[in-house]
């Protein structure tokens, strides 16, 4: 029998674009599941956790590129 995994959920943060997120969907182990109140990022707690961490140096990059600090 395989193993059962435990899926989390994570709300995508604002900032994140669709190629971010098309990126993060190509990269990682995840589902995305729209509800009614926006997108959710469904996977193992592991994977939500690089996917965070994917995005936030994502969304730092493009704010660099924007003339940010």
């Amino acid at each position: 029998m395989a193993e059962e995994k435990e899926l989390f959920e994570m709300g995508i943060p604002n900032g994140v674009g669709e190629a971010m997120l098309a990126h993060a969907y190509e990269k990682f182990d995840i589902e995305l599941e729209q509800t009614e109140w926006g997108p959710k990022i469904l996977g193992e707690y592991d994977e939500l956790v690089k996917v965070r961490e994917f995005l936030e140096n994502a969304i730092r990059e493009r704010l660099n590129e924007l003339g940010g600090e």
